[in-house]
């Protein structure tokens, strides 16, 4: 690298103009982030919120999309302005060499077969068992193992086409669905006529969650020795994603080249250590910011709207019925948001049609581009940790990517006994919500040593990742202590 302070690449015209339908130009990476939280976050946990505890807790929801946001937002401003990704600069903290770097990559890899594996497509194998209608004369056994064969397919065909396919193509593909998606189920949840009442207190006043006697009576398998503060912190990791989610977005942004990460010519490039503080590389600077602030933000945006649209959906249409999306029925009982009983037959066949294709699609898809999430969450991970491997092909890193998860997945599908719910449990609440509060106030420290004094985050950017790096550490360590408590009952 040259010796004189690096500059930004012009920004793009674009980017010079303040128009919004100039922003969705800049909409990419973020609509992988919002697929793939779409499979379980959305579709799963929020409408099973919302079936549990009504409205009550649209506000754990509404905040965990908002501060997750302003979380991704942060490791892309740095990386924009740097050309680094976070974890590189957290390999200098002060203390060990590389400390930080370790136990994040460490709490964030080894629950990406948890995903991968026993959960979402275990999730998809009893939603298949459904959809095809061969629960009919069989035993719980029988489901189970064909359930766990379907997940194994799935597995099989995620793998396949993350080895074979393209980044851009995933790109296109995946904004195709977010706009389907958001579509029906805006849709669908203005026909359930919900409480606005319910859903303004339910979202603006904080309230400790609790089960309701039915929901234990009920379903006493899965809430009798359950925590509700567990159950929320699953919603908190859930919803939005999480840093094995997050370290791969970070590093797709190496294929959009935005700010300095223009000045690489690959990803094996190390970043230039000085930039030139002049006004006008300032200036360059901030409007490439708004590059990776229109794709966080319509990309949270639709995953909101997702969170929003399922809470009450669930809270209008199955809290009442005392029916809880649980078991084996994680994506059965949605069937309803759909289909009504009021419908003609020829109607209900097209719209449950419409609903068993939609989940299987957007599912299908959540493991593909978890696939890819993940190869580049290994590589950023590693790099940081040992940066020898800064030259290893990415190609390298998406076959150990796909080894690890993959086979990690099948070992964990067939070797634990659990449900997906429970598989997952332990993954949301560290890998999910924990380490993302870790996250925001190690972005403080990178901002404040790292990036040029005049590019630097603002109070009310600060502010804000301040309150999300307290919402999601402390709640995150009250349920894992809740947690500790359960497996000791």
């Amino acid at each position: 690298m040259p010796d004189t302070p690096a500059e930004y690449p012009e920004p793009p015209v674009g980017l010079r103009q303040r128009l919004p339908v100039k922003m969705l130009f800049f909409f990419g990476p973020g609509a992988i982030i919002a697929s793939v939280t779409v499979g379980s976050g959305e579709t799963v946990f929020a409408s099973r919120g919302g079936a549990i505890f009504g409205y009550t807790l649209l506000w754990c929801f509404v905040a965990s999309a908002i501060f997750k946001g302003i979380q991704l937002y942060s490791g892309a401003r740095f990386m924009t302005l740097t050309g680094r990704h976070p974890l590189e600069s957290w390999a200098e903290l002060p203390g060990p060499k590389g400390w930080f770097v370790w136990l994040l990559a460490a709490l964030t890899i080894v629950w990406m077969p948890f995903w991968l594996g026993g959960g979402l497509p275990k999730m998809l194998g009893d939603f298949a068992n459904w959809a095809f209608n061969l629960k009919e004369g069989k035993t719980d056994a029988e489901l189970h193992q064909m359930a766990r064969i379907w997940a194994t397919l799935f597995i099989a065909v995620g793998v396949s086409i993350t080895w074979l396919q393209t980044y851009h193509f995933l790109e296109k593909l995946q904004t195709v669905v977010v706009a389907l998606l958001l579509f029906c189920m805006i849709v669908a949840a203005l026909f359930t006529h919900p409480d606005i009442g319910a859903m303004i207190m339910g979202t603006l006043v904080p309230t400790a969650p609790k089960f309701d006697g039915w929901v234990v009576e009920k379903y006493p398998s899965s809430f009798a020795n359950a925590s509700p503060w567990v159950e929320m912190v699953i919603y908190l990791g859930a919803i939005g994603g999480g840093t094995q989610d997050y370290f791969g977005y970070l590093g797709l942004l190496r294929a959009k080249a935005w700010g300095m990460l223009g000045r690489m010519a690959s990803p094996g490039e190390p970043a230039p250590r000085e930039i030139a503080q002049t006004r006008e590389n300032e200036l360059k600077g901030r409007l490439w910011l708004r590059a990776p602030l229109a794709d966080v933000t319509v990309s949270f945006g639709c995953v909101l709207v997702f969170t929003i649209c399922f809470v009450v959906l669930g809270a209008a249409m199955l809290h009442p019925n005392q029916q809880v999306p649980a078991g084996v029925n994680l994506l059965v009982e949605q069937y309803q948001y759909l289909v009504r009983s009021n419908q003609t037959p020829a109607v209900q066949m097209i719209l449950g049609f419409i609903y068993k294709t939609g989940v299987f699609f957007a599912f299908l898809g959540t493991i593909w581009g978890a696939y890819e999430l993940y190869t580049w969450t290994t590589r950023e991970c590693l790099v940081a940790a040992l940066p020898r491997l800064r030259k290893v092909s990415v190609r390298k890193f998406r076959l150990a990517t796909l080894l690890w998860c993959g086979g990690g997945g099948l070992v964990i599908l067939w070797g634990l006994d659990k449900s997906p719910v429970n598989i997952v449990k332990p993954a949301a609440l560290v890998g999910s919500s924990f380490t993302c509060g870790l996250w925001c106030f190690a972005m403080l420290w990178s901002d404040r040593v790292h990036v040029p004094k005049g590019l630097r985050m603002g109070p009310v950017l600060q502010f804000l990742l301040i309150i999300a790096g307290l919402l999601l550490c402390i709640v995150p360590a009250i349920g894992m202590y809740e947690y500790i408590l359960e497996l000791t009952v």
